[in-house]
This record gives C-alpha cells, structure tokens and sequence, in this order.
C-alpha cells in the first residue's frame, strides 16, 4: 500500500511538471507596446527566459505602428538558443512604439498661453491662433510629462505676427524634430450667430442660437444669448454672421391690414371697436389704425395680439374769462 501511494504521488508530481513545463514555453505574442528604441526578445516572446532583455530589432519610430514576419522573428532568435517557440499560428507580430503625442490643437494652447497677459492680450482661451501652413503633430517619448517650454518669443502688435520656438527638457525625440511655429494671433470675444436658417418675422428661441469667437475689435455684436431670445428676425437670419441689434426686432403681434381690436380708455370709460391696422408691429408700438365706424385714422399702440389701446384725447378748456363778452 505504501509503495502505491508513492508512486500515485511521483505520477503526480510528473503530471505538474508536465503542466508547469507546459505553461512555461515560449510563446509569440500577437502583438507589443515598446517604449524604447529597440525591441527585446521578451517584447515579442512570453516566457523567454534570461535572454528577455536581448535586443534584436530596431523599434519603429515614435507614435508609429509596424508589423514583423514571424519568420524574421525566429530567425532572429535562433542563435540565443531559445527552441521550441510557439507561434500560435500567428504570421507577423504588431509593435507599437509608445509615445506621448503633442497635437496641433496643444500646440496652439502653448502658443495662446506664451502671449497671454502680455503684448495687449488677456486670457489664454481668448486668443485665437492661426499657423503659417499645417501643423504636424509633434512625437515625443511617452515617460515625459509637462508643458512645452519658451525658448524664444516675438510677436508684432500690429501686423498680429508671431514667432515660437518651443522645447520639451529631456526630449531627444523633440531635438530632431521642427519645434519653431510662425502665424497670427488675435483676441477674440464671444458673439451670438443663429445655429440655422431664421425667416423674417421669426422668433428666436435660445436653442436657434450658437456662439462663435469673434475677434474682439469687431463691434456691434451681441454677446448675451437670453437678450436676444424671444426677439424676432427684422430680415432672414444666416448661420455663421453675430447678430447685431439691427437684425432684429421685438416680434409683430400685429401684421398690416389686420383686423384689430381698438380700446379706448378714459377715467370711468372703456369702449371697444373694431379697425383695421395700417402698419405692423410689436407690443408697444405706435401704429396707425383705421376706425371701421368713423373711416378715419387713429394712432393706437398695440397691447397686445390683434389688440391696440387708444387713450383720452387731451383737449384745451378755454377759460370764461378769456372769451370776449358781446
């Protein structure tokens, strides 16, 4: 009995070993993240053992993607005496070289924050920057963290002109690389635009409206979304223009040739007829209105839809004593 345990126990511990062995063979991987220049073994390898950290490729440049034939990979490996590699059917293997990306729109943030506060500008997020040309986006090593720095600044209030050269410190991927900008800067100001086609006599609602950046020299433009919510188009409104106050207009609550109520009011007296406006308009505008019963035209002021008020007529009281006696 004792002799049939052991051997339930060596049978056992071989089955182990056959698993850890198992578990433990090199293998491919279908694809790798790299942060250094080259690519090791053990980027491309599981389990690869103590030559792990043997370089045996060039990594492809930063922020880039390559593919490496599976072939290209074992021989390489071949002569590091690592055997037996599983390449799980794969063709190629992916590598990426890890990187931190500076994009155009950053750029232009470090462009807008180098002239903030100086030169006349005031807020970063105010300051609109237009390149000379496109803007690529700058690749740098993933480890480096923080803002570009100023290396050299210059800019011409009056022609808008700047020029920017930027470091990032402990960057040699940054050295071989353009880092020096050139363009236009102006501050700019939030103006109100219709976020689509508005017809005359329209009212605008806050959800018909966007705001655009304007430069800040351009004057007229309205800046307040609810002032001119609730206001109507006095002509077809378009996309992409800021409103100014004379495209718009308190909304007509009377059309011309309308039939209107006229009210007359005086201390103790309310009497309504009916009229016809003459001119169009909004609550409290003064249009004309021609009485339907006397055929003449009053000035009423509109109080509201299809509704004019017309008050007492303030007429002079000769005094007696004024008049001459016979």
């Amino acid at each position: 009995m004792t002799r049939l345990i052991a051997a339930s126990f060596a049978f056992l511990l071989a089955l182990c070993g056959v698993a850890a062995a198992q578990t433990t063979t090199p293998a491919l991987k279908a694809s790798v993240i790299v942060s250094g220049d080259v690519v090791r073994i053990g980027d491309l390898v599981e389990n690869a053992g103590p030559v792990a950290d043997v370089p045996i490729f060039r990594a492809p440049d930063l922020g880039t993607t390559g593919a490496v034939a599976t072939d290209r990979i074992v021989d390489a490996i071949r002569s590091h005496q690592l055997i037996g590699i599983d390449t799980r059917g794969l063709s190629e293997v992916i590598v990426t070289h890890a990187s931190r990306a500076i994009t155009p729109q950053d750029i232009s943030g470090s462009v807008a924050q180098a002239l903030a506060g100086q030169y006349g500008f005031g807020e970063a997020h105010d300051i609109f920057v237009k390149f000379d040309g496109e803007v690529r986006t700058l690749q740098v090593e993933a480890s480096l963290t923080g803002a570009l720095q100023v290396l050299a600044l210059s800019f011409d209030p009056h022609t808008a002109r700047f020029d920017v050269t930027f470091d990032l410190p402990s960057s040699a991927a940054l050295h071989g690389q353009a880092a020096r900008f050139t363009g236009t800067a102006i501050e700019t100001v939030d103006a109100v635009a219709v976020a689509h086609p508005v017809e005359h006599g329209e009212v605008i609602k806050v959800s018909d409206l966007t705001v655009l950046r304007r430069p800040k020299d351009d004057s007229g433009s309205l800046t307040d979304s609810n002032a001119v919510a609730g206001l109507a188009a006095r002509h077809p409104l378009r996309p992409g223009q800021p409103l100014t106050t004379s495209d718009l207009m308190k909304p007509e609550v009377v059309l011309r040739n309308d039939t209107v109520t006229i009210v007359y009011e005086a201390p103790g007296v309310t009497l309504t007829l009916r009229g016809q406006a003459q001119d169009a308009g909004g609550v409290g505008d003064t249009i004309g209105v021609l009485n339907s019963e006397s055929k003449r035209v009053v000035q009423a002021v509109i109080s509201g839809p299809d509704r004019v008020t017309v008050g007492p007529v303030i007429t002079r009281v000769v005094d007696s004593g004024e008049q001459s006696s016979e």
